[in-house]
C-alpha cells in the first residue's frame, strides 16, 4: 500500500533527527500516526522485551540467556543519552528492519530477520511512536557475553550467513483476513523466533517454520496449521487463547505470558481472528458451526496407577479432584493441550521447575505453580505425567523414568 500525500509529507518530518521530529507540535494526522505506531509497538511485544518488573518503560534491562551468555535488552525510549531520541528515521530502519545500530550490529536476540518483513508505512508510524515515548533514564547494561562472541563485527558474519532479509509477500489465492495473519505472524509478532528450530549458527530453519524449539527451558510447541488440527484446537479455543492467554486447551506460560500479557491481549479482533485464520489456514466458521463443536473424549479416572495418589496429593488441591480446575487459582487439565502434547518435554519442565503467579487484571489471574524438583523422583514424576495423560487426555502411552531423567538433564543443561 502507497502512503497518501499527508503521509509522505509527515515521512520527510521523520527524515530530519529525532530531537527535532520530537519538539515538533502535533498535527491530528501525526497523533494519528503515533497512536498507531503504539498498536504496532503493542503487536511486536516492545514492552514485553525492553522492560522489567522493576525499570521505567521501554527502559530495558531484561536479561535473555543465550548460549554465548546473557543479552539485556536496551533502552528504547525517546530519552536522548541512553535511549533512541536522537535516531534519524534512517538509523531507526537500519537498527529495527537490518539490526544495525550507531553503536554497531545488533544481536539477533533483537528479531531483526522478522521485522525485516514490516512495511514502510509502518515502520514510519513505529519510529513517530518512539520518539514521543516518555524518556527513560535509566543505562543500559552491559552484556554478559564473552570473547569472541562480544565483538560485534563477528555479527557481519553471522548477518551474511543467517539473514536471508525476507520481505512481506501476501499469498495471492489467500483472503486478506488471512494475509493479515501472515504478516502479523511473520513479522511484527515474529512467532517464528521462539516456534522454529535453529542450527548450529542459530539461525532459523526456514524449512520448518513454526514446527516448534526449545527456548529458555521450555518447549516453543508446534503451531503449524497441521499439528494445530492434529491437536484439535479450534478456531474458537484458539482465538480465545490468543485473546485472553486462556482457553479450555490450557493458559499461556512463561515466556508465552510475557507475550499475552503486553502484545496479544492487547490486540483488537479483527487482529486476533486474523492470526488465527493464518495459523490455523482457516476461514473463520460461523456461530452455528462453532457451537456443533463437541470436547475430546477423556478416559474416566484410574484409581489404580500409580500417580492417582501422587495427583491427589500434588495437584487435586488446586486442579481440582477430577482435573476440572479452579477459576482465578489453577487452569483446567482436560483436554489441556500441554497434557495432550504427546511430546513430554514441558509437562517435565512444569513439574520441575513450577510457574509464577499469572495475572491479566483483576478478574483473571492463576496462583503460583510450585516444582517439584526436590520432591519427586524421575519414577514418581513419570507415574505421575502417565496418570494424566490416560486421566484428562487422549494420550495412553506409558512415561518412562528414564523419558523423564532425559528431559531434566537437558533442562540443567540449557
Amino acid at each position: 500500500m502507497k502512503p497518501s500525500l499527508k503521509v509522505s509529507v509527515i515521512c520527510g518530518l521523520l527524515l530530519s533527527s529525532g530531537a527535532v521530529y520530537a519538539q515538533a507540535p502535533l498535527t491530528a494526522n501525526m497523533a494519528q500516526l503515533i497512536a498507531q505506531g503504539k498498536y504496532l509497538a503493542t503487536a511486536g511485544d516492545c514492552d514485553g522485551c525492553h522492560t522489567i518488573a522493576s525499570g521505567q518503560v521501554y527502559g530495558g534491562g531484561r536479561a535473555f540467556d543465550t548460549p554465548f551468555g546473557t543479552l539485556y535488552s536496551t533502552n528504547i525510549s525517546s530519552d536522548k543519552q541512553y535511549g533512541i531520541g536522537n535516531y534519524t528515521y534512517q538509523q531507526f530502519v537500519d537498527a529495527v528492519r537490518n539490526g544495525v545500530a550507531p553503536i554497531g550490529n545488533l544481536y539477533p536476540a533483537m528479531p531483526y530477520a522478522s521485522y525485516h518483513r514490516i512495511s514502510d508505512h509502518d515502520m514510519q508510524a513505529l519510529y513517530a511512536y518512539f520518539m514521543h515515548t516518555k524518556p527513560a533514564t535509566q543505562p543500559n547494561r552491559e552484556n554478559g557475553i564473552g570473547f569472541p562472541f562480544n565483538i560485534r563485527m563477528g555479527l557481519k558474519l553471522w548477518n551474511l550467513v543467517g539473514f536471508d532479509k525476507a520481505t512481506f509477500k501476501p499469498t495471492a489465492d489467500k483472503s486478506p483476513l488471512w494475509n493479515r495473519g501472515k504478516y502479523l505472524v511473520q513479522g511484527l509478532g515474529h512467532c517464528g523466533e521462539c516456534h522454529t528450530p535453529r542450527n548450529f549458527m542459530m539461525a532459523t530453519e526456514q524449512d520448518h517454520a513454526l514446527e516448534g524449539a526449545v527456548v529458555n527451558y521450555l518447549n516453543a510447541p508446534n503451531i503449524t496449521a497441521k499439528n494445530l488440527t492434529q491437536e484439535k484446537w479450534t478456531f474458537h479455543d484458539l482465538a480465545q487463547f490468543l485473546k485472553t492467554g486462556q482457553s479450555p486447551k490450557g493458559t499461556a506460560f512463561d515466556d508465552m505470558y510475557v507475550v499475552e500479557k503486553h502484545s496479544l491481549t492487547q490486540l483488537n479482533d479483527h487482529d486476533i481472528t486474523a492470526i488465527t485464520s493464518y495459523l490455523l489456514d482457516q476461514a473463520q466458521p460461523s456461530s452455528e458451526s462453532q457451537s456443533k463443536l463437541t470436547p475430546l473424549a477423556v478416559s474416566p479416572l484410574d484409581t489404580k496407577l500409580p500417580g492417582y495418589r501422587i495427583y491427589m496429593d500434588k495437584c487435586s488441591g488446586c486442579h481440582g479432584l477430577s482435573g476440572q480446575g479452579l477459576p482465578n487459582v489453577a487452569p483446567a487439565l482436560k483436554n489441556n493441550a500441554t497434557i495432550e502434547d504427546s511430546n513430554i518435554f514441558n509437562t517435565v519442565a512444569v513439574l520441575t521447575n513450577g510457574i509464577s503467579q499469572q495475572g491479566y487484571n483483576q478478574q483473571l489471574s492463576y496462583y503460583t505453580m510450585p516444582g517439584y524438583k526436590n520432591s519427586l523422583n524421575d519414577q514418581q514424576m513419570a507415574d505421575l505425567i502417565t496418570y494424566l495423560h490416560h486421566s484428562f487426555s487422549t494420550q495412553i502411552t506409558t512415561t518412562t523414568a528414564k523419558q523423564v531423567a532425559a528431559i531434566k538433564k537437558q533442562l540443567s543443561n540449557n
